[in-house]
Parts: C-alpha cells; sequence; structure tokens
C-alpha cells in the first residue's frame, strides 16, 4: 500500500496541510521542519501525487521548453545542450520539470505549444531562439502566458526576455581582429530569419564602420548553425579571387566546419585566416588550433532563463495580473586563444 501524506504527518507529528506545505516550499514553514518532513518523507518512499496536486494548486510544476526547428538539428549544436542544462538545473532546484516541444515547421510548432497551453499541462514556457514575425511568441503573448524568450522580441517589447548584448559582443569581435591589424574581414553568419543573426551582422558593421574599413557583401555568408555551413562558407571564401585575411564566425559548430575544410586544403590558422567565433562551447579550447571565441555564458542564459520564468508565474499566481516584463542581459567575454593571434604583414 502506498504511503500518504497523512502518514509521513503522523510520524513527523504536523498536520497534513503542514507537509502539504512543505511540498510547496511555503516561505512560513521553518527550514527545521521542513528538513525534518522532508527527511521522513524520504524514508518512507513518499511521492507526492501531482496530478491531485495540480487539481488543488492549478498548476502543474513544469515548464516548456520549445526547441528550434527541425529537433535533429539542434542536438548537433552543443550550444543547445548547455542551455537546456542551465533551464533544467534551475527548474529542478524549484520543484519544476522540464517538457521538450519542437515542430518539423512553424505551424507545427504553434500546434505543439497550443496543444501544452490549452491542455494545462505546463505553467510556463522558455523559447530557446529568437526569429522575425514569429507566430509561437505571437500565439504566447496573446494568451498572455507566462513565457521567456532567450534572444529578444522585435515585435513583443513586453516580452520577458534573456539575452547577450550580441550587437556589443559582435563588435568587440570584429575590433580584436582590427586591433591584430586585420583590413579584410568576412563574416559567416546564421539564417537570416534569426535575430541574434541579425545582431551579431550589425556589431561586425559598426566596429568596421568606426575603423574605417570596407563592408563587402560579397565576404558575407548566411547559413545554419551547423559543421557543414562553415565548410560550405569556407569553400566559397578560398575560391574569391580577393579574399578576407579574417573571420568573424556566428557560432563555434560552424568555425569548426570552417577549420575542417582549411586543413584539407593546406591552409593554416591563424597565418593564412584568423578566426573569432561566438559562444565558447568546451569543444572550441580542443580544436585545432584553439578557438578565440566570445563567451556569452550559455549555462547562465538557460538558468536566468528558467529563474525569470518561474518568478513569473509565481508572480501571476499571487497577483492575478499582468506579469512583469523584464530584459536580462548576460555579460559577455572575449577569450582570446591562438586561432586569432596573428598580425598579417600585408594583404594577401
Amino acid at each position: 500500500m502506498s504511503v500518504t501524506i497523512k502518514d509521513v504527518a503522523k510520524r513527523a507529528g504536523v498536520s497534513p496541510s503542514t507537509v502539504s506545505r512543505v511540498l510547496s516550499n511555503h516561505p512560513r514553514i521553518s527550514h527545521a521542519t521542513s528538513e525534518k518532513v522532508r527527511a521522513i518523507m524520504e524514508d518512507m518512499g513518499y511521492h507526492p501525487n501531482i496530478m491531485a496536486k495540480s487539481l488543488v494548486s492549478k498548476t502543474t510544476q513544469s515548464l516548456g521548453v520549445i526547441l528550434p526547428k527541425p529537433a535533429e538539428e539542434l542536438f548537433l549544436n552543443t550550444f543547445f545542450m548547455e542551455l537546456i542544462r542551465g533551464i533544467v538545473a534551475q527548474a529542478n532546484r524549484n520543484g519544476y520539470d522540464v517538457v521538450l516541444s519542437s515542430g518539423s515547421s512553424e505551424q507545427e510548432e504553434v500546434d505543439a505549444v497550443s496543444r501544452l497551453v490549452y491542455g494545462g499541462r505546463i505553467d510556463g514556457a522558455i523559447l530557446l531562439y529568437s526569429r522575425k514575425n514569429d507566430p509561437v511568441v505571437d500565439f504566447l503573448s496573446r494568451n498572455q502566458f507566462p513565457a521567456v524568450l532567450v534572444g529578444r522580441s522585435e515585435q513583443h517589447s513586453n516580452m520577458i526576455t534573456v539575452d547577450t548584448d550580441n550587437i556589443q559582443a559582435a563588435a568587440d569581435a570584429t575590433r580584436h581582429l582590427i586591433q591584430m591589424g586585420h583590413r579584410r574581414i568576412g563574416f559567416v553568419s546564421g539564417p537570416p530569419e534569426l535575430v541574434v543573426s541579425l545582431d551579431r551582422m550589425e556589431g561586425f558593421k559598426r566596429a568596421l564602420q568606426e575603423a574605417g574599413l570596407e563592408y563587402r557583401k560579397d565576404w558575407i555568408v548566411e547559413g545554419e548553425f551547423l559543421q557543414e555551413s562553415g565548410y560550405r562558407a569556407m569553400s566559397f571564401f578560398m575560391n574569391l579571387p580577393e579574399r578576407p585575411t579574417a573571420l568573424v564566425v556566428v557560432d563555434d559548430m560552424v568555425s569548426f566546419g570552417i577549420l575542417r575544410g582549411l586543413h584539407e586544403l593546406g591552409y593554416r590558422v591563424p597565418e593564412d585566416v584568423a578566426i573569432v567565433s561566438f559562444n565558447n562551447i568546451a569543444l572550441s579550447e580542443l580544436s585545432t588550433p584553439p578557438l578565440t571565441s566570445i563567451d556569452i555564458g550559455i549555462y547562465h542564459l538557460g538558468y536566468t532563463a528558467s529563474q525569470a520564468l518561474i518568478q513569473a508565474i509565481q508572480d501571476k499566481n499571487k497577483d492575478g495580473d499582468a506579469i512583469h516584463h523584464q530584459r536580462h542581459i548576460v555579460p559577455h567575454r572575449l577569450v582570446l586563444r591562438e586561432s586569432s593571434m596573428f598580425s598579417p604583414s600585408a594583404p594577401k
């Protein structure tokens, strides 16, 4: 026979309502009482009935994480894994489970999210990407559903967002190459519908303009956040009659593809082409050569997004009013490694 909340209360010498408050982390329950009750729960093998609790509290203790499409490509980029790790760590700390959702098209994404929202299966949602004219963001905003966007929304300025200052970060990356003596700098971008691609492109342009350097469209390549995109970009640049001596690359995984392609063709990094990348994933310092990369605090982005969403859920449940909108900016830093530490003596 399963252990009930009354069994735990009887052994702890408290009322069942006190046990319920311990489960919900009620602030009026002392730390000593909470520790005692939780120890007895563990000893007796008690597990709360989540469905029953949900009916009473009107909450699910679950957060929805909306993955970018297509989901299978997501798992090829460790950026998203680290982001989700931060989300889960904070969610678990606060007693929330995490539900992953995705779709192969925008309509499938909206359908999946609407099932979670209308079905009462999640208390809030985190979107791991920011797109222009995003119907998922439109849906969540229209329904005033607690949500946090990793990035920023051009259409919904009232949405809670957690982001890097990508314009400043890209400008910092570009300025580093300029300081190293490069005057012909290209940019490998992500999909143009993603706000992060637009912001990093903007920062790149600003740094070139400040230095009086030429912005050339033939030195810009767009692609996906995958190694293969970097490999194709490298092939394009190396076939130009006049090529850049340095590249700002939107993502470390893309840079790995560039490094692979350059190595196959016998080019050296940074002597022939210097590279500065973004995200500073763990593998960036293990590449050959190690990548100079902008550390955007991926884990902290996820952790902060989860924290902000839980706070929004709690505020809405407490006040019953609109969610308090905020924009959280996670600091970035340039991590210098071998891939950019070379000053060209003359244009090549």
